[in-house]
C-alpha cells in the first residue's frame, strides 16, 4: 500500500452545472448531491483503503489551492500541485507524475477526476486492487470500463477483446476508443456486449506512464523532464510557472491511451456516475411519486413529474404545470431549463459571460 498514490484531478471549472458551479467555486468544491460532504471531499475519502492520506496529490488551478486545503485539512501544503493554468489532463498527469516518481520510482499511481460518484465502495476498492495488480506486474496502461446500463450518447466508450490476464476475467485487453456516439450507434454498442462507458479513471506505474510520455508526447515530456532534481524542492513552482503556458493543450485519452498499444480495461460495476450534468445527478436523487428529485427543504410540486429542483434550504419554492424541467436557484441566480436540452447550459453561460476562463 505504500507505494500506491492517487492523483486526483480538480482543475475544472463545471460550467455545466451553472449557476450553481462558478469559476470561483466549481462544482468538486460544491455539496451537489445534498449529503454534507463537497464532491472532492467524497472522492479523497473513496482511497482511505487504496493509498495512504501522505500519498494523494490534488492537481488544480493555483486560485483553488486555499479552498482545497479548507475543505480537505488533512492534507499538507505540498500535496496540492497548482497549474498555474488550464492544459487539459494529459499536462496534469505528466507534472504529478514526475512528481510522484521523485519520490518513489516504484509507484503505483490511480488518477481519478475529483467530481465523479460512486456508490458501491466495497466494488470500487476490488476494481482498483485489480488493477494495481495488474499495472504493478506488467508494462501497461489501465483504464476503468464501466456496464452501461443505458444508449447514452454523453460517454466515450471502450471496446475490449475476448484476450484477459491472469488477474482475471474481468481485466481485458482493449481494442478501441471510441468517441462520444449517436443514438444509433450507442444502441449498437450496447447491443454488441463489448463496450463499455470510458470512466476517464486511469490505473499504472509511474514508469509505464512515463515511458508511454516519452513514445507518445514527447513534446510533453521533455518539458517536464527538464524539472527533474527541482520536483518536490522550492524550486519547482518557478520552474512549472515557466514551462506551463508552452506546454501542448490535450488530453490523456487522445494523447495516450488512444495511441498506446498495452492497454487494459478492468470491466467494472460499482454505481458510477460522472455527474456531468443536471440530467446525471437527476438519476441519483430520490424521487417522488411523480418522478421529481428535489433538494431543498420548502418546495411545493403540483401537476410537475420528471424534474430536477436544486433550491436553498431558506428558499420558498412553489411549482405547478412542469414535466421534465431544470430548476435552479443559487448564487443569486435562477435557471429553468428542458432536461433534454441541458447541453446548452454551457452555451448560455458563454452568452451571458458569466465564466471566465
Amino acid at each position: 500500500m505504500k507505494n500506491n498514490y492517487a492523483v486526483i484531478m480538480a482543475g475544472g471549472i463545471g460550467s455545466r452545472f451553472w449557476p450553481m458551479s462558478r469559476t470561483e467555486m466549481p462544482k468538486q468544491f460544491l455539496d451537489i448531491l445534498g449529503t454534507g460532504k463537497t464532491l472532492i471531499q467524497q472522492t479523497v475519502g473513496r482511497f482511505k483503503n487504496i493509498c495512504p492520506t501522505e500519498n494523494i496529490l490534488i492537481v488544480t488551478n493555483e486560485r483553488y489551492k486555499s479552498i482545497v486545503l479548507e475543505q480537505l485539512p488533512q492534507l499538507t501544503e505540498e500535496q496540492i500541485v497548482c497549474e498555474p493554468m488550464m492544459r487539459n489532463t494529459a499536462p496534469c498527469i505528466a507534472y504529478a507524475n514526475y512528481k510522484i516518481a521523485a519520490k518513489n520510482p516504484n509507484a503505483n499511481v490511480v488518477v481519478a477526476p475529483s467530481d465523479h460518484l460512486v456508490l458501491n465502495q466495497p466494488e470500487f476498492d476490488k476494481i482498483i486492487s485489480a488493477a494495481i495488480e495488474q499495472s504493478n506486474n506488467n508494462d501497461c496502461l489501465v483504464t476503468l470500463g464501466i456496464k452501461p446500463s443505458r444508449p447514452d450518447t454523453g460517454y466515450g466508450y471502450i471496446q475490449f477483446t475476448e484476450e484477459f490476464t491472469e488477474v482475471g476475467n474481468h481485466v481485458r485487453k482493449v481494442k478501441t476508443f471510441a468517441e462520444k456516439p449517436t443514438l444509433d450507434i450507442a444502441q449498437q454498442f450496447l447491443n454488441s456486449g463489448d463496450f463499455y462507458w470510458n470512466s476517464g479513471i486511469f490505473i499504472w506505474n509511474v514508469k509505464s506512464i512515463n515511458k508511454a510520455f516519452e513514445v507518445l508526447l514527447p513534446e510533453v515530456d521533455s518539458l517536464f523532464k527538464e524539472g527533474v532534481g527541482k520536483y518536490n524542492t522550492p524550486e519547482e513552482q518557478a520552474f512549472i510557472n515557466r514551462i506551463y503556458p508552452t506546454c501542448k493543450n490535450v488530453s490523456i485519452d487522445y494523447g495516450i491511451m488512444e495511441g498506446a498499444e498495452n492497454v487494459y480495461v478492468v470491466l467494472s460495476d460499482f454505481g458510477w456516475s460522472d455527474l456531468g450534468t443536471w440530467g446525471s445527478l437527476y438519476t441519483h436523487l430520490d424521487h417522488d411519486q411523480t418522478g421529481n428529485g428535489v433538494i431543498g427543504e420548502n418546495v411545493h410540486v403540483y401537476d410537475s413529474k420528471d424534474c430536477i429542483v436544486n433550491v436553498p434550504k431558506d428558499k420558498l419554492v412553489v411549482l405547478q404545470g412542469l414535466d421534465n424541467y431544470i430548476v435552479v436557484e443559487s448564487n443569486d441566480t435562477l435557471l429553468v431549463c428542458k432536461k433534454e436540452d441541458e447541453q446548452k447550459i454551457k452555451q448560455f453561460v458563454s452568452d451571458i459571460k458569466l465564466v471566465s476562463n
